[in-house]
């Protein structure tokens, strides 16, 4: 460069400094103060390497001048037109990152939503099973905890899909919302007399089921007087009444993922309805005996067990058409689905099946699966009252009805393919079990029990207690099996 936008300062001219646009010469901080010079005198005497800055001062150093002047010769000597090719430079590879970076998210997103999705897929096809049950032990009996509240027998329940709060209904008409964690009542909806229909807000008769929607936005409970109440799930405030069967409402379901509820009646009926829009869809029909329980998940689809008729039903919605299976020898009294695809049923003649919905008969059938009560010579089975199901798992549980010393829950292992049963534990309950339910996550199992079957008043067991049983499900200190694409 043949000259210098710089001018050497010689002798004791002061040092300049670039500030805006216009160059100021650097003040020392003691001017016109001979209390200053002396000092500056002072700093020149000392060696370079004690020199002592304070942080007033404005005295600059040799190496933040060199900085600053290096600084303010690439300003100089910058065109106009050189520095907006370096801005755009810049900008360019800033762009360049933040793609990248984005990039790089959105491949992780992708990745995350194909495996959900293929997840999702392999749900529909009944093809995914957690295979959990091998490492389950039972509980210790102090572990299970019991819940008293209602004043007749419990009749049905269900968990919230949080798997924080239990509602649970009851001969005596009433609705009680638990807190699980601390077993504290949350709310309570009495039930009213009979013949105050008119003016008492909830049920008058003996509630037989109820189903909550796969958000917990409503809970829908049937009765005897052949009525379906919908109610806030979250502040248990009553929003609808459906009418329309003509007998006792037996079975309710909310299609997962949806405000669509499929109802079952002792009309031998299956009704279906959108809550959301408090309106009635359709009816259908097939049954030749009281319909005694329904299922469903997130198909256009439920399942319905037929009672005396002997029969399980697969009724296709959109299709207007339905699957009968045979296989039971008795009253077929309770249904749950395990996934898409197959399904676990239990009867009065003590028998526990798992179906499939492509095979017309069980893919396999423990009978007895409970043992007898009665003399000798005079046995009969114990009632299969409940089943429940671990969805998209191998781990199944019936609740059984009969003597109250020896009543229980079984927790049942799937066979690979859900053909057959493997009895994992029991678990001593006195009482009939009218409802069983497994929490979303696994970790526990809740029983609902009474003094008398739900659907009647066959015999009743004084010394049983009628209760909530939350059964905690251990697991052996293993790492846990991750969930198995079936073939």
């Amino acid at each position: 460069m043949s000259s210098s936008f710089f001018i050497k300062t010689k002798g004791k001219q002061p040092k300049t400094t670039k500030k805006g646009k216009e160059t100021v010469a650097v003040k020392r901080k003691a001017d016109g103060d001979s209390g200053g010079q002396s000092k500056i005198r002072a700093k020149k005497s000392t060696s370079k390497y004690n020199e002592e800055i304070s942080s007033d001062s404005e005295v600059e150093s040799p190496t933040v001048s060199k900085k600053r002047q290096a600084k303010e010769e690439i300003e100089f000597e910058e065109t106009p037109q050189e520095k907006k090719l370096r801005l755009a430079k810049l900008y360019l590879e800033q762009l360049k990152e933040e793609e990248e970076k984005k990039a790089e998210d959105e491949s992780f997103e992708t990745d995350l939503i194909a495996g959900r999705l293929q997840e999702e897929v392999l749900e529909q096809k009944g093809k995914l099973q957690r295979l959990i049950a091998k490492d389950l032990m039972p509980p210790d009996a102090s572990e299970i905890r019991v819940l008293r509240g209602h004043k007749l027998p419990i009749t049905c329940l269900v968990i919230t899909p949080d798997d924080r709060c239990i509602f649970s209904a009851a001969k005596d008409c009433s609705i009680i919302k638990w807190d699980i964690e601390n077993g504290k009542k949350l709310h309570t909806i009495h039930g009213g007399r009979k013949g105050t229909e008119d003016r008492h807000v909830g049920h008058t008769a003996h509630i037989l089921c109820m189903a909550i929607s796969s958000d917990g936005k409503y809970l829908a409970t049937g009765d005897m007087n052949n009525l379906i109440m919908i109610w806030e799930g979250e502040t248990c405030k009553h929003l609808y009444k459906f009418t329309g069967h003509k007998g006792p409402v037996s079975g309710l379901s909310f299609r997962k993922g949806t405000y669509d509820l499929y109802s079952a009646s002792h009309d031998r009926s299956v009704k279906v309805w959108n809550v959301d829009e408090n309106a009635y869809v359709e009816t259908l029909f097939g049954h030749q005996d009281v319909i005694t329980g329904l299922d469903s998940l997130s198909r256009e689809r439920c399942v319905t067990a037929g009672g005396r008729d002997g029969t399980v039903r697969v009724w296709k919605i959109a299709e207007e058409s339905q699957l009968v299976f045979h296989g039971h020898e008795g009253s077929i009294d309770c249904i749950q689905l395990i996934n898409e695809e197959h399904m676990i049923t239990g009867a009065d003649d003590g028998s526990v099946s798992l179906w499939g919905v492509n095979k017309k008969k069980p893919l396999g059938t423990v009978k007895q699966a409970h043992g007898c009560h009665g003399d000798a010579g005079l046995e009969q089975p114990h009632w299969v009252s409940s089943v429940a199901a671990l969805h998209n798992s191998d781990t199944v549980a019936s609740g059984a009805s009969g003597c109250s010393h020896n009543s229980q829950v079984n927790v049942w292992k799937c066979g690979q393919n859900y053909r057959g049963l493997g009895l994992l534990f029991s678990v001593p309950v006195s009482g009939f079990i009218n409802s069983l339910k497994f929490s979303s996550s696994g970790q526990f199992l809740v029983a609902g029990v009474g003094q008398e079957h739900r659907l009647g008043r066959w015999w009743r067991l004084k010394e049983a207690k009628n209760g909530i049983y939350i059964i905690p499900l251990k697991r052996k200190p293993s790492n846990p099996e991750e969930a198995k694409q079936t073939e």
